[in-house]
């Protein structure tokens, strides 16, 4: 760390140096620098496709445009339509006592954020928080994943090409660099990844008091109802679960259905998967497991599930040379499963039973509070039970993820699965800090609440107390 910490400190000094020098650019400047991200973006396609390729072994070109590329690129252009309204003054209603003032709230930029992005959509993960940060007025150091090389190798040149140092730079590094940046005194510091390394991220933050926003994970549950359509459910929930082969924070990470539904729900789960992706292991579309020891990660709670008693149900056949792992229903899982503890990210689904859907929600609200929820059912009162009843980061009902791509809506955990949120105009103001102003007049009102206080003090006093009851 001693090494690598000075060469940071110093990009971070030209950072900071560059934001004193326009500590709030103007609406013109902003949109230059969110179209040069989204130029970044789309003109170097390919080269996302094939860096991401090469870092996965094998991960579907479809996959990387629609869930890298076209999620990135459709954010810059939401924030250059919209920046010039985030960046207006929100007036706030005065109370009668400070009248004839006015009041506001003036967003402006915190300084230097630094984002430390994940492996499982390495670019994605890494520019999404950028463009809200970028919108702001903020420099931005960016921190990707060492278990992404290819990918992490053509950031650093690419943003290089469209930005100066000081506007927006990458810095490449394994888990030692990680730890010194993650140490530096950024203003803001967005992370992404899993709770363990999260609770490390925020433990380091503290120490320069540097505010964060931490998106991690957790176990989201997939909750049919009585009423779902099956067919439905499954083909959406697996196409949920199985994009990015299960390496996804939002796939559903278990699935919760009637008793009397679990064998109709196996078998539709089976037709769907054979339509998704048919002649696995083959397919191309069906992407590969990261590394091998997360594929031997997986291939053991498999085991683990099994030897304690879960029915196993391979949907396709494994390539462990390629690492793809095939899709696998994990039926008749208990609490003591490591399947059931673990956030899975890979191509398994546990299965729970139940009976009763209020045991249903208490079994769910019983469990550290997930990213994400999901709910397949038609009835809209037992559809409000389950979003009153439980936490989550957020919902998409019946269908998985798409509350993720839908930039009106904040995107963050709760509790276990993060603190914070950003998309959008929300990842506008996380990277701002709304400065209140009090804008007072020649003749104020406030003079009658001033020394000497005598009558005329309590007079006024009282007019106010009565008003205000």
């Amino acid at each position: 760390m001693q090494d690598v910490a000075p060469h940071l400190e110093a990009m971070l000094g030209a950072q900071r140096a560059a934001f004193t020098r326009e500590r709030h650019p103007d609406v013109r400047t902003r949109r230059d620098r969110l179209k040069r991200l989204l130029a970044l973006t789309t003109e170097n396609e390919s080269t996302w496709v094939r860096a991401i390729a090469a870092d996965f072994g094998e991960r579907s070109p479809h996959e990387t445009r629609l869930a890298e590329c076209y999620i990135v690129a459709a954010a810059a252009r939401h924030a250059i339509r919209h920046v010039a309204r985030w960046m207006h003054p929100r007036h706030v209603a005065t109370p009668l006592h400070l009248l004839p003032a006015r009041a506001m709230l003036l967003p402006q930029p915190v300084g230097v954020v630094g984002v430390i992005s994940p492996w499982n959509y390495p670019l994605q993960l890494a520019l999404g928080p950028v463009v809200g940060a970028i919108a702001a007025g903020n420099r931005v150091m960016l921190k990707p994943s060492e278990l992404t090389p290819a990918l992490s190798a053509a950031l650093e040149q690419k943003v290089a090409q469209y930005f100066a140092a000081d506007e927006f730079a990458v810095i490449q590094g394994d888990a030692q660099v990680g730890a010194a940046f993650s140490a530096l005194s950024f203003d803001h510091l967005f992370f992404t990844g899993s709770t363990q390394v999260g609770r490390v991220v925020a433990r380091a933050a503290a120490e320069n008091l540097t505010p964060v926003t931490l998106e991690l994970g957790g176990k989201s549950p997939a909750l049919v109802d009585v009423d779902a359509d099956l067919r439905i459910a499954a083909s959406r929930l697996m196409a949920g679960k199985l994009l990015n082969a299960g390496q996804t924070c939002i796939a559903p990470d278990y699935a919760m259905v009637p008793r009397r539904a679990l064998d109709a729900f196996v078998a539709e789960v089976r037709v769907a998967v054979a339509k998704l992706y048919p002649l696995l292991p083959s397919n191309p579309d069906y992407s590969a497991i990261i590394n091998e020891r997360h594929y031997a990660r997986l291939a053991h709670l498999v085991e683990d599930a099994r030897s304690k008693g879960a029915e196993v149900h391979a949907l396709a056949a494994s390539d462990a040379g390629r690492r793809k792992l095939a899709p696998t229903l994990l039926v008749r899982v208990n609490d003591g499963m490591q399947v059931m503890r673990d956030e899975i990210f890979g191509p398994l689904l546990p299965v729970e039973t139940y009976d009763d859907l209020d045991e249903a929600i208490e079994r769910i609200d019983t469990r550290a509070r997930p990213l994400a929820l999901y709910y397949f059912g038609d009835d809209a009162g037992r559809r409000q039970r389950v979003l009153e009843r439980t936490t989550a980061g957020g919902v998409t009902v019946n269908d998985t993820m798409w509350h993720f791509a839908h930039e009106g809506l904040p995107f963050g955990g709760v509790g276990a699965s993060g603190i914070g949120s950003y998309h959008g105009e929300r990842g506008f103001r996380t990277f701002s800090h709304e400065k209140p102003v009090f804008v007072q007049r020649r003749v104020a009102l406030t003079a009658l609440l001033q020394p000497p206080y005598g009558d005329r003090f309590e007079r006024v006093l009282a007019v106010l107390r009565r008003l205000n009851t």
